[in-house]
């Protein structure tokens, strides 16, 4: 039986805090100096390792000779080993293996160490805490907190870190992970709120898309509530006297905060930052953001301010090729961008990620695929010294007009949110119309509307967002956006066609970017039939 950490017993909030959220205090030079320690030891644990000499034929005596001799990784360059779960070539033996989805559903596997599972208990934990405090050095947890959650669970990295984080606490989630793990996705999701209505919620766990829909859904329906037996229990009747009380002193119709007033929100997902003011609305409390990889472990966090997040030390090795950089190897597949380290970003300017796996994990030098901006160079606002950055896009999943305008996911996002209407959901992609490529909306909506106008409040939101998707019209003559509607139901017909096909829930929803033939006439056969 695992010992849950006797410091939330002793409610030192200081040492807490030291312990688990201590990295925010560390200065730039001493994060790099721990960093260069960390790269350091993984060298001489995995150097000998048949992987590793794939890519490092001698051992690098430090950073710059090892940045120099090792080239940049995919997937790709580990796949023969890791798909099959091959532990002979690695230097540690995996106490786990967690699972990540690819391209096209298919599944890649990542082996997870001893030390590297301790390390993300550790940062499990640290996100509970900051999660529930708008103050440095609060801690406003302890054991017996119940944690409703309706994310992905083990062998996925999400399900591992609610594993993870009952080694330091004692936490009742809600469904319990046991549960779980005999529900599917919407199954889990109804039973957690229900369980919630009776026994309360002090942290919710979730998707950021996901608490939206939600938000919207109850604020919808919530005038149409009907009564049931389950709501005669004391503990469901009380919640629910109260949260009507509340909404009539009010005057307004109730909201998920009404039902279960929570101490923390932790979100994931790269629509955060556009959909902060509508969680905090239906929820109540600021979303706690995070960004991290199967692959990397946790990256990046957001502070007890909950704004933009801050670089973590702990779990690899940080390099940044900056979008220049970037753009010259996806124009040419064989040129390796250069690289920079934290101490070299500039604000302002958007980077590649790359990491070098610790604790003997396998990957150096991989290319995780992810673009992010950095936004400052520190937070003076907390006072935290270490750059400031917010996730920009998947690398692969931009929309390329002309080479005037590069759009990606958080750009279309946030120009359909600006138009303040209501929708389902919806997937973007290039396309060609009369010989010049534009960028084709497929959008279910939940309001009348008609295509032309919602292409007109469309487009005009991406002029104001972006300047160099003006050019494509003022430059080129070109009207770059279409709009197809698709009919009510078409995402929901979609997801049920995949869920009954057996595929993965990171494949149960189209892509936002640049789906595929298959997927778009998958989503066309919808308004064909009706």
């Amino acid at each position: 039986m695992i010992k849950k950490d006797e410091l939330f017993k002793t409610g030192d909030q200081q040492r807490i805090w030291q312990k688990y959220c201590g990295f925010l205090d560390l200065s730039l030079q001493e994060f790099m100096e721990i960093q260069e320690q960390l790269l350091m030891e993984q060298i001489e644990l995995v150097y000998n390792s048949p992987l590793a000499k794939k890519f490092m034929p001698k051992k690098p005596k430090d950073v710059a000779e090892f940045r120099r001799l090792v080239p940049l990784t995919t997937y790709d360059d580990y796949a023969d080993y890791l798909s099959v779960k091959n532990e002979d070539v690695l230097a540690v033996k995996p106490d786990y293996w967690a699972r990540t989805s690819g391209k096209g559903g298919a599944s890649k596997w990542v082996p997870y160490t001893q030390v590297a599972l301790e390390r993300l208990s550790i940062l499990s934990t640290a996100l509970s805490i900051l999660a529930c405090t708008n103050r440095k050095g609060e801690v406003n947890i302890g054991n017996g907190i119940r944690v409703l959650h309706n994310l992905p669970l083990p062998p996925y990295i999400t399900g591992i870190l609610a594993r993870l984080a009952t080694n330091n606490l004692d936490i009742r989630y809600i469904p319990s992970i046991d549960e779980s793990e005999s529900m599917d996705f919407e199954a889990r999701t109804q039973a957690g709120f229900q369980i919630a209505l009776r026994v309360g919620v002090d942290i919710l766990s979730s998707l950021t898309s996901v608490l939206l829909k939600i938000g919207q859904r109850f604020s919808e329906s919530s005038g149409q509530m009907k009564f049931n037996r389950y709501m005669l229990h004391p503990q469901v009747m009380w919640r629910l006297l109260r949260a009507k009380w509340i909404c009539k002193r009010e005057g307004r119709s109730m909201l998920p905060k009404d039902l279960w007033p929570l101490k923390g929100l932790l979100c994931y997902g790269t629509d955060t930052a556009i959909y902060r003011e509508q969680i905090i609305h239906y929820w109540g409390k600021e979303p706690m953001e995070t960004y991290g990889s199967t692959e990397a472990g946790l990256i990046a966090a957001s502070s007890w301010n909950k704004k933009n997040m801050a670089f973590i030390p702990l779990c690899c090795f940080l390099e940044l090729a900056p979008e220049e950089e970037w753009l010259k190897s996806r124009e040419n597949k064989d040129y390796q961008p250069a690289t920079v380290l934290l101490d070299e970003v500039e604000p302002g300017k958007c980077y590649e990620v790359i990491i070098t796996s610790f604790y003997g994990m396998p990957f150096l030098r991989y290319r995780l695929g992810d673009l992010i901006k950095i936004i400052a160079l520190e937070d003076e606002e907390a006072g935290i010294k270490l750059p400031q950055m917010v996730f920009e896009s998947r690398a692969d999943d931009l929309i390329d007009i002309a080479g005037f305008s590069r759009l990606d996911e958080k750009t279309i996002w946030q120009a359909i949110a600006n138009t303040g209407i209501k929708y389902e959901d919806w997937s973007a992609r290039k396309e060609y119309k009369q010989d010049h490529p534009i960028i084709h909306l497929y959008i279910e909506l939940k309001q009348e509307m008609k295509a032309q106008e919602l292409e007109r409040l469309v487009h005009q939101k991406l002029a104001d967002t972006d300047s160099s998707y003006v050019d494509l019209e003022s430059m080129l003559g070109i009207w770059p956006l279409q709009v197809t509607l698709l009919p009510v139901g078409s995402f929901q017909r979609y997801y049920e066609k995949k869920k009954a096909g057996g595929a993965e829930l990171a494949h149960l929803k189209p892509p936002h970017m640049n789906a595929p033939d298959a997927v778009i006439q998958d989503l066309l056969s919808y308004t064909q039939s009706t």
